[in-house]
């Protein structure tokens, strides 16, 4: 079924291989969007949009599939510099990929934490270089998938990889509240959402069971739609705004969290 409202939009989901963000790309692809799927590799996101094309019956003219494994910034570079190139003019980008931290501490070949990384830095970095694709027009907009569990933590800012003292779940928590404080950034309109607690990868996270993937995603997808007015910076609990944590809305926060991933993205002048 194709929606006037999404059927001319070019929207990128990352993480679209499984889960919630599979379930976006599908819904977003049934109401008509053109959809870009990322997955960590063009195989990989090949193979989930010949699934969607097979199973949903989406056209397979309305999905583009995208390789880059965010455990790498270099190909987060790669895939951004591609995008540009191919899709000059990108009306919605939704930071959905994402994995929970392992259970011992690990750090990246970039020289970061690994969840910190996947789930937030690589989405600052891949935003940033989209950022003349998604102002080409001013409607363009971001959706990050967030946590409610971002209330739960603080940003180490002297220890971001968290060396001396590593939980899992602080670790988590922490690139769930970068994520969040991000979406204030005045650079592009940006808002987070926290879909509900489904039964994904990241379920153990939570609990022992959750809401299936599609309902978490059609929270996303609202979000997408242009006739759904956002303001920048707005966090979502579903289809509730609410206020995120106090850290999210401080200025001071974001200009300290921009400068902190710069260095860490190898962003400095």
């Amino acid at each position: 079924m194709t929606d006037s409202t999404l059927s001319s939009r070019t929207v990128l989901v990352t993480g679209a291989t499984s889960g919630i963000g599979c379930e976006t790309a599908r819904r977003l692809a049934e109401r008509g969007a053109t959809v870009l799927l990322h997955g960590r590799t063009t195989a990989q996101a090949q193979a989930t949009a010949d699934r969607l094309i097979a199973t949903a019956g989406v056209p397979a003219s309305l999905l583009r599939p995208y390789g880059a494994d965010f455990t790498h910034l270099e190909e987060v570079e790669t895939l951004a510099r591609t995008i540009v190139s191919e899709h000059p003019h990108l009306d919605v980008l939704v930071n959905n990929a994402g994995m929970a931290a392992p259970e011992r501490h690990t750090v990246t070949a970039d020289g970061n934490e690994i969840a910190f990384q996947v789930n937030f830095l690589a989405h600052y970095l891949l935003t940033c270089l989209l950022e003349p694709a998604l102002t080409s027009d001013p409607g363009g907009r971001v959706v990050n998938v967030s946590s409610s569990l971002h209330r739960t933590a603080s940003i180490s800012w002297a220890d971001p990889n968290r060396a001396r003292r590593y939980s899992r779940l602080a670790a988590y928590a922490q690139s769930q509240l970068a994520l969040t404080v991000f979406a204030a950034d005045p650079r592009v309109t940006a808002v987070s959402v926290h879909p509900g607690v489904c039964d994904t990868a990241l379920l153990p996270l939570y609990a022992h069971e959750g809401g299936s993937p599609a309902e978490g995603a059609a929270h996303v997808v609202r979000l997408c739609d242009p006739a759904v007015e956002i303001v920048n910076g707005a966090y979502y609990d579903r289809d509730e705004r609410v206020d995120p944590a106090p850290a999210a809305t401080e200025d001071r926060t974001v200009r300290r969290l921009n400068k902190l991933a710069d260095l860490l993205v190898g962003r400095t002048a």
